[in-house]
């Protein structure tokens, strides 16, 4: 069970940090989610990586979204840029990911943690579904409206902001 946290603990602090959007409180969930399951172990008829989304994101919904710890901070990446890459593209870039990531943290809990599996991790439908414990129609919708919703905030329409209108 070791070998197989350790290969998925990487992808688990990304979700954790899509749900936190602080790499601070990530670092909890990440750790608090290792432990639970260190403790209470995976049932044997359930896939590992499956289950440990599910322990992650109901943890995240227990302790931390209860207690009001998600605030607006600031998107912290570690330094994995290309030496080669040129400070404009590097501003466009970063000015980029501010603008995904404060529209993500927009989206409601549901639909945050449906497009973190699905855009960041890559999992199909039906393995959400099956990880959440949802129906894949709702897996659907919830993605589609959170699509809708991040188009929406990225790319205002601005058709509606006239003058009168």
């Amino acid at each position: 069970m070791k070998e197989e946290l350790t290969r998925l603990a990487p992808m688990l602090r990304r979700f954790a940090y899509s749900l936190t959007g602080s790499a601070a409180d990530a670092d909890d969930l990440l750790q608090n989610t290792l432990e639970r399951l260190l403790t209470r172990g995976i049932p044997a008829d359930i896939e590992p990586a499956k289950w440990a989304f599910r322990v992650c994101r109901n943890i995240w919904i227990d302790e931390y979204r209860a207690r009001k710890i998600r605030q607006h901070n600031t998107y912290a990446l570690e330094d994995t840029e290309e030496p080669s890459m040129d400070g404009e593209q590097k501003i466009h870039d970063q000015i980029t990911l501010d603008q995904v990531d404060a529209a993500m943290n927009k989206l409601p809990d549901d639909q945050r943690s449906i497009m973190a599996l699905v855009a960041l991790q890559g999992m199909s439908y039906k393995e959400v579904a099956e990880t959440l414990g949802i129906p894949a129609g709702t897996v659907m919708s919830r993605l589609a409206r959170a699509r809708v919703a991040l188009i929406n905030y990225l790319n205002p329409n601005p058709a509606s902001a006239k003058p009168g209108a």
